[in-house]
C-alpha cells in the first residue's frame, strides 16, 4: 500500500511539474558560450536587421581580437566582417582611417601578422570604395612604404621602438607572401614592391647586428626565404648569396650570443640544402595531393619547437604552424632573469655539436677565401 501511495505522489509531482514548466520546443536553439560568433557579439538583440552604434575603431579592434583568439573562423567570419566595413566605409577619410586601423593592428599584436596579412588580402579584393587617392591596397602600401622610409632611425631605436620596426618587417613578409596582386592576364601574382623591400630590410638588420635584429632577420628568412630565393632566381638575380652571404660575415666577426649564433648557423644550413626542399626531375602542372605523391615535396618545411621538420603534407599543419606564430618571440622582452643576464660566464659557451659546426663554418668559409 505505502509502494502505490509513493508511486501516486511521484506520479503527481511529475505532472505538476510538467504543467508549470517554461520549456518549450519552440525555444530557440541552446549555443554553448564558446561557440559563439562575432556575429552572435554584434548583434545584441537577436534581430539581423540591428546593430549597436559603435565607432569604427572599436568595431576593428573588437573583429581584429575575435580572429586574433580564433583564427580558424576567419573562412566563416571575413564576409560578414567585409560587408560591415562596407555600410560604413563611404567617404575617402574612412577608409585612410580603415587603413591605418588595420596596418597598427596587424603591427603591433603579437602573431597577428598572418591573420593580418590574410585580411589586407581580402579587403584588397572586397572594398568597394575607390577614391582618388587609392583603393584599399594603394593606400595599405603607402603605410607600408612611409614606415619603410623610417627603418634607419627604427633599427637604431631603443627596445621599444626595435620592437615595433620588427613586427613590421615580419609583416611585410606575411603581406608579401599572401598579398595578391593580378597582372594584365588576370594571373595573380605578388607585389615586387615588397620584394624589393624586403630585401633593403635584411640589408638594414643585418647591418646593425645586435642580438634582435638578428632574431628579426632570422625569422624573416624562415617565414619567406624560400619564396624570396626562388622569385630571386627566377629574375637572375644572386640576392640570396649576398645576404647569405652577410650572415656568414656576422659569424665570424660579429659577438652575438650563443642561441643567436645557433640560429644563424641553422639558417645557413637550410638554405644550403634548398630550405629542405626536394626538386622532381618534371612536375606535372596536373598534379594535386591525390594524384601525386610528391605534390607536397617542394613546400617549405618548417620547424617545430623541438626541431621536428613538417610541412604542408603533415595532417597537423595548421596547429603546427600557429606553434610557430605563437613563438614569434623566441626570448623574452629582456634577456635577464631575477636580475641576470641568460647569456652570460659559462651558459655563453657553445655545446659540443654547435661548436664543431662552426669551426666546420670557419674553415669551409676560409677555404673559399682562399681560392
Amino acid at each position: 500500500v505505502t509502494t502505490n501511495v509513493q508511486r501516486h505522489n511521484s506520479s503527481s509531482a511529475a505532472d505538476a511539474l510538467v504543467k508549470n514548466s517554461k520549456l518549450s520546443a519552440a525555444a530557440p536553439e541552446f549555443v554553448p558560450g564558446n561557440y559563439a560568433s562575432f556575429q552572435d557579439d554584434v548583434y545584441s538583440d537577436g534581430s539581423e536587421d540591428y546593430y549597436p552604434e559603435t565607432s569604427l575603431a572599436d568595431f576593428v579592434q573588437d573583429f581584429v581580437s575575435h580572429l586574433n583568439s580564433s583564427p580558424g573562423s576567419f573562412e566563416s567570419e571575413i564576409d560578414y566582417i567585409t560587408d560591415m566595413l562596407n555600410s560604413c566605409v563611404t567617404t575617402e577619410e574612412i577608409l585612410q582611417e580603415l587603413v591605418e586601423l588595420i596596418y597598427v593592428q596587424s603591427t603591433s599584436i603579437p602573431n597577428f601578422a598572418y591573420t593580418g596579412a590574410r585580411l589586407c588580402n581580402h579587403l584588397s579584393y572586397h572594398i568597394r570604395l575607390s577614391p582618388v587617392s587609392g583603393n584599399f591596397r594603394q593606400l595599405l602600401l603607402q603605410r607600408c612604404q612611409n614606415q619603410f622610409e623610417q627603418r634607419e632611425q627604427a633599427v637604431r631605436g631603443d627596445p621599444e621602438t626595435q620592437k615595433r620596426f620588427h613586427y613590421y618587417v615580419l609583416f611585410l613578409g606575411e603581406l608579401y607572401l599572401n598579398l595578391e596582386i593580378k597582372s594584365r592576364k588576370d594571373t595573380p601574382g605578388r607585389a615586387n614592391v615588397l620584394l624589393g623591400a624586403l630585401k633593403e630590410l635584411l640589408n638594414t638588420l643585418f647591418s646593425h647586428p645586435d642580438d634582435p635584429n638578428l632574431m628579426c632577420a632570422v625569422k624573416l628568412l624562415k617565414l619567406s626565404g624560400s619564396i624570396l630565393d626562388d622569385t630571386w632566381k627566377e629574375k637572375g638575380q644572386s640576392d640570396m648569396d649576398e645576404i647569405i652571404k652577410k650572415i656568414e660575415d656576422v659569424l665570424l666577426d660579429v659577438k652575438c650570443s650563443r642561441d643567436v649564433k645557433q640560429m644563424l648557423l641553422k639558417l645557413v644550413e637550410l638554405q644550403s640544402s634548398n630550405w629542405g626542399r626536394v626538386h622532381t626531375a618534371n612536375v606535372s602542372s596536373d598534379a594535386t595531393p591525390d594524384n601525386d605523391p610528391n605534390y607536397f615535396m617542394n613546400e617549405p618545411t618548417f620547424y617545430t619547437a623541438d626541431g621536428t621538420p613538417f610541412t604542408a603534407a603533415d595532417p597537423e599543419y595548421s596547429d603546427k604552424y600557429q606553434e610557430i606564430l605563437d613563438r614569434e618571440d623566441y626570448f623574452p622582452d629582456a634577456y635577464e632573469e631575477n636580475g641576470n643576464d641568460f647569456f652570460c660566464g659559462d651558459e655563453d659557451e657553445m655545446d659540443p655539436e654547435i661548436e664543431e659546426a662552426f669551426e666546420r663554418f670557419c674553415m669551409e668559409s676560409d677555404a673559399r677565401g682562399k681560392k
